[in-house]
């Protein structure tokens, strides 16, 4: 660097001020130290299949000049007056005197004086593209210096046009002069010291690229910047990565070299999975789950394992089949095929999702043995920390001599949680791969190096749907492999997803496939894309088929008790899922006391639910110790993946697919010992007496679709032959002639599904076009979604914004959980945690939209009152309070609110008292 003017040396990237020490770090040391991080990145963190996207139309040699380059010149934007003449965040005056001094005596005349009208104008981001396009870089490539703050510039002329506005702001003066001529120099001079570090001869003789590649660059670049940026590691000041240096040490007190090794070292805290050849399918079936492959699971894995080039591979197979384990081998065979590196399983719930990770968990768990290696798994949704599974593993500093663990790496949080190489979570991760938002490239960039596994799929609707097509467009133009699984998929719904892969994959929705695989409703069936060639394998042995008989009664809760009852008069295990919590919690009031019950909904506080689901599993799940008399009650999420298994079950009407889902939970566990009088299986399907009437149903599902099923739905169902044939009745259009007084309810739901449609299309990315530039990707995003993770929920799933509370009660003047724990009695090091777990969703009903900004204004204020110290807290930042009384009760926005264990939150209007 000796060949480095003194100006462009004496340029700051970073000042501070800290415990009264004067601190800052010259432009070019971050400069390299980026340039270091993202080639490390690159050759060892970057998976084989990245690689190749990155690769296409350029060799590996220009590919990895591109990437040092890039690294080096992000920040060009910050060698321009507008910059180096910021003021430091605390004010230090004499600091940035001294910085300012620092390059006043290098010729930079005028600085200390210089009063620009409108530097903001200017970020160093969009200084930096068009600086670079403006000495002779392509606008492909330019744009992603533009973008690496997270929002690229919204036209390929912006960045261009803010230069030529506001000169000043970049070379000092508006007009040609001495000061313009000095400040290019530097400019220019940085830029031939990033070239050296490259083939490249000048700006023009870099490569232009597509748009794939640009999203991924961009976030790789973002990545590699904010470790280089990275002072300390999660700000431990014990482990030091890339720190500022005294304001009396220039650039030449810094060793790059070894400060990039110590921090690399520091920051890979873990090792990378090299997913291994299937050769045995029986074989890995035994050391990863103690069993040999059911001819479902050794078939579809047979097949997988033979194709060239799998893509999406969409797996329809009963309830309780060992689907789980398929998805987990096709995610070894087809990362070792592909050249992927990682794993993302994607669920509808929190619950489904922590049912998933411990099982996701323990095949990990296989192969970090296997391999000696210490491997990292995240667990991706909002109350993620209150999961006993997860809190429990060791991070990757405390792991101790254990070579062979999964781990926890602590830096792969919030948004760049999804960088991590194994994680499970809720599919609104997935989602919003689609949606416009800050930093969407870093989500690309982490999922375009894994296997994707999508669970039960059936259950999103239109509206998440669209979100989901897009994110499989996105995926297949990153040659992503897919894995979609589902008990009950429509026929119509199969196909668009096979659709939607192959036209991000091949920019067609078309592939070569029979005449006949719009129609086909074999049961079980994998369908693959192995290039553009669509394999489907039905050749299954027939499965033992088991018959439900099917019941219909009316939806009056008390009557259905006493039936239950008398079900379970000589034992067993009854199972009642209703649509809705106020449902739910009347069934639970009206069984007697004697009689155990479990009670799950979405209506509990996260420490109270985790209890819940772990009870669920530890008496009805595989292997759990069953008590001879119990009833459990639930909303949707007793469908979804639960491996629990109901001697009889209840529940209300709902569309065909889910009551199939329901039923795959009746008679689950063959191990079962059931009282003689449950022998056969049976399905009571309550509010299915009255054709088209179905008052507690048709406000959570279409008309449409209940009207079908209930049409359809036959006294007798065998299981698993009438799953599919059953589904595509339900779904399919060209029947609905056949199904009475049906018009009316199919027009309302084909104009609600337009609707979902249109409003969902309204902040999404568009549709991969490689010819593109960045420029306009994320243009127009609705506003608060890159800091607000409630809102961008709300964003892909269509549902009204809910405010998250902190729930407390108060007795004599001191503050208690509601188990009756006293708050001040905790460890002061422990209390904010378990203050935090104490956390529940309000149902919509009581935030109003109309009322929801003045709502959230009288909690924060209540809550700033008193618990002023929560804002210093890092649990309890931006949290707000509800605080009960003595007998977990209280009035809110004219509703009374009642907190029980066993109930959840349960509410009603004050005038109904």
């Amino acid at each position: 660097m000796t060949d480095l003017s003194q100006a462009a040396r004496n340029l700051w990237g970073k000042k501070e001020t800290r415990a009264g020490q004067q601190l800052w770090l010259p432009l070019v040391a971050h400069l390299i130290d980026t340039k270091n991080v993202i080639n490390w990145l690159f050759n060892h963190w970057l998976s084989e299949s990245q690689k190749n996207i990155l690769y296409i139309n350029h060799s590996e040699e220009d590919t990895q000049d591109l990437i040092k380059f890039l690294g080096y010149i992000h920040d060009i934007g910050k060698a321009t007056p507008a910059f180096q003449t910021k003021k430091s965040y605390v004010n230090d005056e004499s600091l940035d005197f001294d910085l300012i001094e620092k390059l006043i005596r290098t010729g930079l005349q005028g600085l200390d004086s210089l009063a620009l009208s409108n530097p903001q104008i200017s970020p160093h981001n969009r200084a930096g593209e068009a600086i670079l396009e403006n000495f002779g870089l392509n606008k492909t490539v330019a744009a992603i210096i533009g973008a690496h703050h997270g929002t690229p510039e919204n036209s390929p002329r912006s960045a261009k046009k803010n230069l030529q506005d506001y000169a000043s702001n970049y070379w000092q003066t508006q007009q040609p002069s001495p000061a313009q001529d000095k400040w290019q120099g530097i400019q220019k001079e940085l830029i031939a010291h990033g070239l050296s570090f490259t083939k490249f001869a000048n700006l023009e003789s870099i490569p232009e690229i597509n748009q794939s590649q640009a999203i991924l660059l961009t976030g790789l670049i973002i990545m590699a910047d904010w470790i280089a940026s990275s002072e300390y590691f999660n700000a431990d000041f014990n482990r030091p990565m890339f720190p500022t240096i005294d304001i009396d040490k220039s650039l030449d007190d810094i060793d790059l070299t070894a400060r990039f090794r110590s921090a690399i070292k520091t920051w890979e805290n873990e090792e990378q999975w090299e997913p291994k050849k299937v050769s045995d399918i029986s074989k890995y079936y035994l050391d990863h789950w103690n069993f040999t492959p059911r001819d479902v699971q050794n078939t579809i894995s047979q097949s997988i394992s033979e194709a060239i080039d799998p893509g999406i591979v969409i797996i329809e197979a009963p309830m309780g089949i060992g689907k789980t384990e398929i998805a987990l081998t096709a995610a070894e065979q087809l990362a070792f095929r592909k050249g992927e590196n990682g794993l993302f399983v994607g669920l509808p719930t929190q619950a489904t999702s922590n049912a998933m990770f411990d099982r996701v968990k323990g095949w990990l768990s296989v192969v970090s043995a296997e391999q000696n290696k210490m491997l990292s798994i995240k667990l991706m949704h909002g109350r993620a920390q209150f999961n006993s599974e997860f809190v429990q593993l060791p991070t990757a500093e405390n792991i101790g001599e254990d070579n062979s663990a999964v781990i926890v790496n602590s830096w792969f949080s919030g948004k760049k949680s999804i960088l991590e190489e194994f994680t499970v979570g809720t599919i609104d991760n997935l989602l919003l791969m689609g949606l416009k938002q800050r930093h969407l490239f870093l989500k690309h960039l982490g999922f375009s190096n894994k296997v994707v596994v999508i669970d039960e799929v059936h259950a999103y609707d239109t509206y998440m749907s669209q979100y989901l097509d897009k994110a499989l467009e996105w995926l297949g133009a990153y040659h992503v492999p897919v894995i979609v699984l589902s008990a009950t998929l429509p026929i119509k719904r199969r196909n668009q997803l096979l659709e939607a892969y192959s036209r991000g994959r091949f920019d067609s929705k078309k592939f070569d496939a029979p005449n006949d695989w719009q129609k086909n409703s074999s049961y079980p069936l994998m369908s693959m894309l192995d290039g553009q060639k669509l394999v489907q394998v039905a050749n299954f042995i027939k499965q033992e088929s088991k018959e439900v008989t099917v019941h219909r009664i009316t939806a009056d809760e008390t009557d259905a008790v006493n039936l239950i009852l008398q079900k379970i008069e000589n034992g067993g295990i009854a199972g009642v899922i209703v649509n809705t919590v106020k449902r739910a919690q009347a069934f639970a009031k009206l069984i007697p006391k004697e009689i155990p019950i479990i009670v799950l909904h979405s209506a509990f506080l996260a420490p109270d639910r985790a209890n819940i689901e772990e009870e669920l599993q530890n008496t009805i799940g595989k292997n759990g110790q069953r008590p001879n008399k119990m009833i459990i009650i639930g909303t949707q999420v007793l469908e979804q993946s639960l491996d629990i298994d109901f001697d009889i079950l209840f529940t209300d009407i709902a569309p065909i697919d889910l009551i199939l889902q329901r039923t795959g939970r009746i008679h689950r566990h063959n191990t079962c010992v059931r009282p003689t009088t449950l022998q056969k299986t049976e399905l009571f399907v309550m509010e299915a007496t009255q054709y088209g009437e179905y008052k507690n149903a048709s406000n959570i599902y279409e008309n449409y679709l209940l009207m079908k099923t209930d049409y359809f739905l036959k006294d007798k169902i065998i299981l698993p032959d009438d799953i599919s044939p059953l589904v595509q009745l339900v779904y399919a259009t060209d029947n609905d002639q056949a199904v009475p007084n049906i018009s009316e309810a199919k027009e309302v739901f084909a104009d609600n599904q337009q609707k979902s449609k249109t409003k969902a299309r309204k902040f999404q990315i568009d549709h991969p076009y490689p010819d593109e530039t960045i420029h306009g990707w994320l243009e127009r995003p609705q506003l608060g979604l890159d800091k607000d993770d409630i809102k961008s929920q709300a964003a892909v799933r269509d549902i009204k914004e809910t405010i998250e509370v902190i729930i407390l009660k108060k007795i004599n003047q001191e503050y208690y959980l509601l188990d009756g724990r006293k708050i001040d009695d905790f460890p002061e090091n422990e209390r904010d945690k378990i203050i935090a777990q104490q956390i529940l969703r309000l149902p919509t009903a009581l935030t109003p939209k109309w009322e929801f900004d003045s709502i959230i204004d009288t909690l924060e204020d209540l809550t700033a009152k008193y618990f002023p110290n929560w804002q210093e807290s890092k649990w309890l930042k931006g949290a707000v309070a509800l605080v009960l009384d003595a007998n977990n009760s209280t009035v809110f926005n004219n509703w009374t609110l009642d907190y029980s264990s066993i109930l959840g939150l349960s509410y009603h209007k004050q005038s109904e008292e």
